[in-house]
């Protein structure tokens, strides 16, 4: 695939799954979009066959993420805070950071599931911009609606994701 074919396919792949996440999101209210998507989507829209990109490791990427971010949240008593944004950084929010990244980290490489994307989605989580179990709910549902809409433009442009995981590269 030339430069140019390559340039539209990820510009088209990148703006059709964050369209569909967007209208759901206006739809329903709730935070279908956030930050470390984009970098998943583009994993998926410009190295559909790398391990990293397959449907397996986002999924359980992005799980480990969510619940290793939360049980840090819970761990650290800062499931009632506001974000770290609004309230600013503390000891215990900085722990919950490094540990759920850290055991974020430690689970996909012990699971032979890297996907880096995970990395960010951990610390929305423990940072606190993600922190109520509805939206968590929403986050793992974004992800896999997101996973099923880049697999199905691969499909239809003829660069498929694996159906599920890739071969070790």
């Amino acid at each position: 695939m030339g430069q140019a074919r390559q340039s539209a396919h990820a510009f088209t792949g990148s703006a059709v799954a964050v369209v569909v996440a967007g209208v759901v999101a206006l739809v329903t209210h709730q935070p279908w979009l956030f930050p470390s998507l984009g970098p998943a989507v583009m994993l998926h829209v410009e190295k559909p066959d790398s391990p990293e990109s397959s449907p397996r490791n986002t999924l359980i990427g992005h799980g480990v993420a969510l619940l290793a971010g939360y049980g840090f949240l819970v761990a650290c008593g800062l499931t009632g805070h506001p974000s770290v944004l609004q309230e600013g950084v503390s000891v215990p929010r900085i722990i919950a950071a490094a540990g759920s990244l850290a055991v974020t980290a430690l689970v996909l490489v012990l699971l032979r599931a890297s996907h880096p994307p995970a990395g960010a989605t951990t610390l929305l989580v423990s940072l606190g911009l993600l922190r109520t179990p509805t939206q968590l709910l929403v986050a793992a549902g974004a992800v896999v609606l997101l996973t099923i809409v880049d697999w199905l433009y691969g499909r239809a442009s003829g660069r498929p994701m694996p159906l599920w995981a890739a071969p070790e590269q």
